[in-house]
């Protein structure tokens, strides 16, 4: 019995890899969304609102800033690279319930982005679309000037995968995971805020954790 339990303490993390990276390849090509209903790797669930979602490597991906701004920008995933990163480690809260503590987000600080494009007198707003051709989202311009609001590149200490919503998607550190899109793909600035995906469907435009969607949840740390 001894023997067997080490042997189980050792098979653990191998096969907890390979489940892992089995459900996220199939979850990519299930059109039934039954595969989102099992938990992944570290209590994450993957979700798609669309059928299929193309993949982006470093030589495809591109990132588009327009709207309200001085200077249209497009970003490759090296140019994102090479600008400086900042890590978070907060609480991962889905509205649905599931919670992954202390995971680790690294990237470029959405405000940076911002910046660098200078953002009109007249915009309110920021839009975000993504490269499934389905999903997108809104914040205010104070909620994405916020310096906990990131163009994620890396996630738990790895580079984006695609079922985690690689190369590049948006970490709201402070408000439930859905504010965070997976594959972004373009950042509008707007003169209002554009209800996303899931707002359009009745959740809350802002989505504080703990204060929105009619839960009472703790907030993530801070």
């Amino acid at each position: 019995m001894l023997g067997l339990g080490v042997a189980g303490v050792a098979a653990a993390p191998p096969l907890q890899r390979g489940l892992e990276s089995f459900l996220g390849a199939a979850s990519d090509k299930d059109p039934t969304g039954l595969t989102d209903l099992l938990p992944n790797g570290g209590g994450f669930r993957y979700y798609s609102v669309a059928s299929s979602v193309p993949h982006r490597d470093a030589s495809s991906y591109r990132l588009k800033i327009d709207g309200l701004v001085d200077r249209p920008t497009t970003h490759s995933l090296a140019d994102l690279r090479a600008l400086p990163q900042t890590r978070l480690v907060r609480d991962v809260q889905c509205v649905t319930g599931w919670r992954v503590p202390s995971t680790p987000f690294e990237g470029v600080r959405l405000s940076r982005l911002l910046d660098a494009a200078g953002v009109r007198p007249t915009a309110r707003a920021v839009r975000f679309t993504c490269f499934d051709g389905t999903y997108s989202e809104s914040l205010t311009l104070r909620q994405a000037r916020r310096a906990d609001v990131l163009v994620a590149l890396r996630m738990q200490d790895k580079d984006l995968g695609h079922s985690h919503g690689g190369p590049v998607r948006l970490y709201v550190a402070p408000m439930y995971f859905y504010k965070s899109a997976k594959w972004l793909s373009g950042i509008e600035l707007t003169d209002e805020v554009v209800p996303g995906y899931w707002e359009r469907r009745g959740y809350d435009v802002d989505a504080w954790v703990g204060d929105s969607n009619g839960r009472d949840d703790e907030p993530t740390e801070v």
